[in-house]
Order: C-alpha cells, then sequence, then structure tokens
C-alpha cells in the first residue's frame, strides 16, 4: 500500500501551483474546474511517483497552522527527499536567497535526517531531508 496523494486547500492556486512545480520539479496537471460548485484544482506530480493535490474553493477557513510554536494536532509537514546533504544546503541557500524563510538548519537530526524546515505560500511547513548515516 502507498499513499496515493496529498491534498491542500488554498486561497492562491496559481501561486501554489507554481512554487510546488519550480521548488520541487513538479509537473502539474491540466486545471479542473467544476462550474457548478466552485471548486478548483491541480495534481502536482513528482519524479517519486507521490502526488499533491491544490484545491481552491469559496468558504474554506484560513490555515490555522501555528508558525510560532510549530506544532498542532494533525498534519503537520510534507517532506521532500533529496539524495544528498550537499542538495540540502543548496535547496537552504536557493530559497533564502528568493525570499522564502528557513525556520530550522540545515540540521542533522537524531532519527539520521538532515534536513531544513521551510514554508510554503499558505504557510505549510515543508520539510527538505537526505539520510545521513
Amino acid at each position: 500500500m502507498k499513499i496515493e496523494h496529498i491534498a491542500l486547500w488554498t486561497n492562491q492556486l496559481e501561486k501554489m501551483k507554481k512554487f510546488y512545480v519550480n521548488w520541487f520539479s513538479g509537473t502539474a496537471s491540466n486545471k479542473y474546474l467544476n462550474d457548478k460548485t466552485g471548486f478548483k484544482s491541480y495534481f502536482i506530480d513528482f519524479m517519486s511517483g507521490s502526488r499533491l493535490e491544490i484545491m481552491q474553493k469559496q468558504d474554506i477557513p484560513e490555515n490555522s497552522n501555528d508558525t510560532v510554536h510549530k506544532q498542532h494536532i494533525g498534519l503537520i509537514h510534507i517532506a521532500f527527499g533529496v539524495d544528498t546533504m550537499e542538495e540540502v544546503d543548496s535547496m537552504a541557500i536557493k530559497m533564502k536567497s528568493a525570499g522564502l524563510r528557513v525556520l530550522r538548519g540545515p540540521r542533522k537530526t537524531g532519527d539520521g535526517y538532515y534536513e531544513f524546515e521551510t514554508l510554503d505560500p499558505d504557510n505549510n511547513r515543508l520539510e527538505i531531508t537526505s539520510v545521513f548515516r
């Protein structure tokens, strides 16, 4: 069994699509639009086979992720894996140079990862990781 996809609501559908396509080499599907309900979405496919669905519809409440305390009950982050620690460092530098916030890291964790944390345009927490042994 595998996780087929993870879905995120957004009020910035095109900005989120561009973010995940540009930073994580995703490939976006054609936009799906249901004129009757106002629902719009894209699927972003990644080389690993995983997919992210980004969705927009009026009347969806704002994101309640707490960027100060960093934790909450429920989905807390999406981790994107790269092959080397150098790639983690390179992405952290590029993202920071582009004005994105690096919350923590790059750092080695006690469970065998080298990672840094950042946020997407809707403040969803992301980790960019590489395994070290």
